[in-house]
């Protein structure tokens, strides 16, 4: 299974809808980086995505986006074959 980042904070609702959603798919590990707890991971995160809100979820070197483009994924099916991705 490929590895999933995910660029959250401690109490952000949809950083949790995001876990949840990975879980049901068999994700067990999820990498999280809290960038309300060091701001210069935040600056990392916008440097990296262009965006200022969480959740930002990388499968592998893909960035997916946020929950709704997460949830969508997993709507259309594309969110499977990116989990079962072997990484290189």
């Amino acid at each position: 299974m490929s590895k999933v980042t995910m660029y959250c904070t401690q109490v952000c609702p949809y950083c949790q809808q995001a876990q949840r959603l990975l879980k049901l798919r068999g994700v067990d590990e999820v990498e999280k980086i809290f960038v309300d707890k060091d701001p210069a991971r935040k600056a990392e995160m916008m440097e990296r995505t262009g965006r200022r809100t969480v959740p930002q979820i990388y499968i592998g070197t893909t960035h997916v986006g946020g929950f709704d483009e997460l949830s969508r994924l997993d709507r259309t099916g594309g969110l499977m074959p990116l989990l079962e991705a072997v990484p290189h």
